[in-house]
């Protein structure tokens, strides 16, 4: 049986974090369990490298980026193999391009082409602990790369689905998924378990860990995670396909976030063709577009609303305005103060009536709607971004997520 456990900065951050780290990889080891172990760099130590990177350098080339903040993550699994060796057990680290890890070559934020892991697996084989730097690779043409942020968790769901691992546990500073932001609410309750879905659209609308990539990973191939404490050690949240209280939880969580902007497009010409020239130029700008809403036409012209990331709006604002004579008398513009506030459970396929209640919360604490979107088992509303902790509280509360 393998088991792959990955660790955050905060989990490896100094000595005494990683000497924890190596005991209990060995401790699973000497349980009768092959583990791999998978690091990401000490702490806050990739935003020192960035610092550095921008006192040094204005043109900051991808390939020499890449090369720079992987170093993090070398260093960490280095230290990590040391500490576990100390404890009798022979233990290997292994980069990105050792473990088999092949990308494309977008240089930051790389995706995973192919897997080889014949290495990992000698290496378990032979009794030794591999531990793997997270978050990077090597491209097709021969280039260290980056998977992006959050990408160490990528990289453990990866080998463990190429290894056929039992669990992936991603362990973090806390000790599982809640069903809110437990900074906010102070009654948030841990979920013992999730279902994908419910995970991706809890990632997708603010919920910090783990990675949303991970987690469409994971569930692609079925690959099942264990979300715990590094500090605790304590049981966390299992993820899998579905879960065995589905049918009992309506709403099993409330999320929020406030990292996104409004763009609003005011006199657009109603015709064929024109919201797909200008989400075309902003694709093509790599402007991540998110919720869209279009008004009813009125003699011709319309409005469109969408979100992007905040630092995403000046240049969707420049290029839309850049379109103007194509897409009609357009007027732009942006809004910073906004935030989003989201219901999900995989219970509302069958619970009608969640949108009228989350409705009528909102309403009953004075706060006002200004875009809806939904799925199947999601509903988010975009606020005033000065009310979304109040939003998340209350909705918290009427949904009966309360921890008694």
């Amino acid at each position: 049986m393998i088991t792959v456990q990955k660790f955050g900065g905060t989990s490896v951050a100094d000595p005494e974090r990683i000497r924890e780290v190596a005991e209990h990889a060995v401790r699973t080891k000497r349980r009768g369990t092959d583990v791999v172990l998978v690091v990401s760099a000490m702490g806050k130590e990739t935003d020192a490298l960035l610092r550095l990177a921008d006192d040094v350098s204005t043109s900051q080339p991808g390939r020499e980026m890449d090369m720079l903040i992987t170093a993090g993550e070398r260093k960490a699994m280095a230290l990590v193999a040391m500490a576990i060796s100390d404890l009798g057990e022979h233990s290997q680290s292994f980069t990105g391009s050792q473990a088999g890890f092949i990308t494309d070559t977008n240089h930051k934020d790389a995706k995973i082409l192919e897997l080889r892991p014949e290495r990992i697996a000698e290496a378990l084989a032979a009794g030794v602990i591999p531990v793997i730097g997270g978050s990077q690779g090597v491209s097709v043409e021969r280039d260290v790369t980056f998977l992006g942020r959050g990408g160490s968790d990528t990289t453990a769901v990866a080998i463990a689905h190429a290894l056929g691992a039992e669990f992936c546990e991603l362990y973090t500073d806390v000790a599982g998924v809640y069903s809110a932001d437990p900074r906010i609410v102070s009654k948030a309750r841990r979920m013992t378990d999730i279902s994908f879905d419910e995970l991706l659209e809890m990632t997708a609308t603010g919920c910090p860990k783990p990675a949303m990539r991970s987690v469409e990973f994971a569930r692609r191939h079925q690959v099942k995670l264990h979300i715990r404490s590094a500090f605790t050690w304590e049981p966390g949240t299992i993820v899998s396909e579905e879960t065995p209280d589905m049918e009992q939880a309506v709403v099993n969580a409330v999320t929020h976030d406030t990292s996104e902007a409004k763009v609003t497009v005011s006199g657009v010409s109603d015709q064929p063709g024109v919201a797909a020239q200008m989400f075309t130029a902003l694709a093509d700008a790599g402007v991540n577009v998110d919720m869209i809403v279009q008004n009813v036409s009125d003699h011709g012209r319309t409005d469109i609303s969408f979100t992007v990331p905040h630092h995403d709006a000046q240049r969707a604002t420049e290029l839309i305005n850049a379109l103007s004579g194509n897409v009609g008398n357009a007027g732009v513009g942006f809004d910073h103060d906004i935030g989003r506030v989201s219901v999900i459970g995989a219970g509302m396929k069958s619970n009608p009536g969640v949108a009228a209640k989350m409705f009528q919360v909102l309403a009953d604490n004075d706060i006002n709607i200004e875009m809806i979107s939904t799925s199947a088992i999601r509903i988010s509303c975009v606020i005033q971004q000065s009310q979304v902790e109040h939003a998340v509280e209350v909705l918290h509360t009427a949904f009966d997520l309360d921890v008694a």
